[in-house]
């Protein structure tokens, strides 16, 4: 207190990006828990109004970013969960900072993100070319259901630049693509790309400019941050890295603040709204445990990166911090922490020898199947960033939407390993990786 008994303002400036993770804003108009350590947990689908006015009201305040410093100065007016809801509010501003984005949006599930954007950014007749490698389920939006909505899907390599400007048609909208690769690791060059757009955009109106999207799941924002190298949207799957702990499903779209409406009436036209429950471990468990989790696991999956390099058993090991990684430059230049260092993620993929393709699959099958049965500290399951360490066989799981042929044209190795590393020590996960590989041939 000031000594004419003012609460004095805490100030946030000057503290580290790992303290904002953990406290977000000291004070939010969304929601007074001043006397709550934690925020705690909303568990109200509908919200009580005074009167008709103040209804009428919040429906006319929502998705009007227009009215943004009148709700700023004060607590919005909450209606439905479908609306919002003090829970996902406070993570997405914690998300939006985490990312160095303007606003955050979150959604249902990673992959009802990647719908949200595209379906603000994209029409009937309007095309998206995206990275020739994609995560399985995204790859079946683009080919099964964006068809049906006359919006054309091409896949190209996004590692050639010269490819992506000669793809680009006055009907492209959209420049999508993963980076680290789901699972290969391939990186994009997106300050590349930014750059790209950005040049064709000087001959285009508004109407018909070209956007830029990454899904950056793999990486973090801890590890890397796109919109700071000039990419327009980032989209997270908060099932991984970001929540941690495998214990609930979400997704997020970051971007500049004219995007906030739209993606706010689409989450509320097509539902994928992300519950409270799912939300609040994020915010009070997953963001502020971000930055030392992702430093014990890059540090672990670089040892266990080095020793799969030295398997006879297995052909090559790409993981972004190997000095034999291809695009090691890159990856030093676009992978950083919010300190500057860098930051090559826990993520390892491996492919195992064979003289032939059938080869190389029936190892990995072999291998597999022991961790499957065997292992006590690396579990056969999908998914990521979880404090456990995961394996999992993508042309056959993750990717199987793939069909087999295209998988092997599009960089996917019919033996292809992907090891998300874990919180557990180097020496136990290298043990379980021993037997197994061995077990394998």
């Amino acid at each position: 207190m000031d000594a004419k008994g003012k609460k004095e303002e805490k100030k946030e400036d000057g503290y580290s990006a790992e303290a904002h993770l953990i406290y977000g804003k000291m004070d939010d108009p969304k929601w007074d828990y001043s006397h709550h350590l934690l925020p705690p947990i909303s568990a109200s689908a509908t919200f009580r109004l005074d009167s008709a006015r103040r209804g009428a009201q919040g429906f006319a305040e929502f998705a009007h970013s227009s009215d943004e410093l009148t709700v700023r100065s004060r607590a919005p007016i909450y209606i439905y969960d479908r609306l919002g809801e003090p829970n996902k509010d406070m993570l997405e501003e914690n998300l939006a900072f985490a990312e160095g984005g303007d606003i955050a949006v979150t959604f249902t599930s990673g992959m009802a993100a990647v719908s949200g954007i595209l379906g603000i950014l994209t029409g009937a007749g309007s095309e998206i070319l995206a990275h020739k490698t994609l995560y399985g389920c995204t790859y079946s939006l683009l080919t099964t259901w964006y068809p049906r909505l006359k919006i054309g899907a091409k896949f190209i390599d996004f590692t050639d630049i010269n490819e992506v400007r000669r793809s680009i048609t006055r009907s492209t909208r959209v420049l999508y693509v993963e980076s680290p690769v789901n699972p290969t690791l391939r990186l994009i060059d997106l300050r590349a790309i930014a750059e790209l757009a950005a040049s064709v955009n000087k001959t285009r109106s508004d109407v018909d400019r070209i956007y830029t999207v990454v899904d950056s799941t793999f990486a973090t924002p801890y590890c890397q941050r796109p919109i700071g190298l000039g990419i327009d949207f980032v989209v997270h799957s908060l099932t991984k890295g970001i929540g941690g702990f495998g214990t609930d499903i979400g997704g997020v779209v970051i971007g500049p603040r004219w995007s906030l409406d739209l993606l706010m009436l689409y989450r509320k036209d097509f539902g994928g709204v992300l519950s409270s429950k799912s939300a609040w471990p994020v915010l009070v468990q997953g963001l502020p445990s971000l930055a030392l989790r992702m430093r014990q696991m890059q540090e672990t999956a670089m040892i266990v990166a080095e020793f799969l390099s030295t398997r006879k058993e297995i052909e090559c090991t790409r993981y972004p911090g190997l000095p034999s990684f291809n695009q090691a430059a890159l990856a030093r230049a676009q992978m950083v922490d919010y300190d500057g260092n860098f930051a090559p993620g826990a993520m390892i993929y491996f492919v195992m020898r064979g003289e032939k393709a059938s080869d190389a699959l029936a190892h990995a099958e072999r291998f597999i199947n022991h961790i499957a049965q065997n292992a006590y500290c690396i579990t056969l399951a999908v998914s990521l960033g979880n404090i456990r360490t995961l394996v999992e066989h993508p042309g056959s799981m993750t990717h199987s939407a793939i069909p087999a042929e295209e998988q092997v044209a599009k960089g996917l190795d019919p033996g292809g390993i992907r090891l998300a590393i874990g919180l557990e020590k180097p020496g136990d996960i290298i043990k379980d990786l021993t037997f197994s590989l061995e077990a394998a041939g």
